[in-house]
């Protein structure tokens, strides 16, 4: 379990931490049949953990249905802008430590909440990257769709960049 938890906790704190603030965006019209046009806003952010909690439901180290519970900072360079927490649930084992996760997670932002989720594959080298898609949100992100691509720094720290279209 110390494996899954090590490797699991930076692929986490990544995918949790999405939008919090207005920062510099490129307008785009999205394709499709819009009766209005669409703004996509690129930027990125730094996701900090600061609490995690593993959830092992037979003892016997990582199998189906074992929990990952992650909350953090949302960080725009040293600024604190917002919180995000998220559950991680081990849906697929493999040889050589190799699992997948399923994530759902929530910020919470001076301007509104957004929902995250995704599926990804973590291997005994890492998660590598990740993307997750923009599920929803409220206030300002209550048409929020979009990705988010997360790559880990360390245990603790995951750079993001947020492609919102809203």
């Amino acid at each position: 379990m110390r494996h899954f938890k090590h490797v699991a906790v930076s692929a986490v704190a990544g995918l949790a931490a999405l939008l919090f603030c207005p920062p510099a965006a490129s307008a785009a019209t999205a394709p499709g049949d819009h009766s209005w046009p669409q703004r996509e806003e690129v930027f990125q952010l730094v996701a900090h953990q600061t609490q995690i909690n593993s959830v092992d439901v037979d003892g016997a180290g990582p199998t189906q249905g074992d929990e990952i519970v992650v909350t953090g900072d949302l960080l725009r360079g040293l600024t604190k802008v917002g919180d995000y927490s998220q559950i991680c649930t081990l849906t697929r084992t493999a040889p050589a430590d190799e699992f997948d996760l399923q994530c759902t997670g929530d910020l919470s932002l001076a301007s509104g909440q957004l929902t995250i989720q995704g599926r990804f594959t973590v291997t005994a080298a890492g998660a590598g990257n990740i993307d997750m898609a923009i599920t929803g949100g409220t206030g300002r992100y209550r048409t929020a769709q979009g990705f988010v691509h997360a790559v880990n720094l360390s245990a603790a720290d995951t750079q993001l960049t947020v492609h919102l279209i809203r």
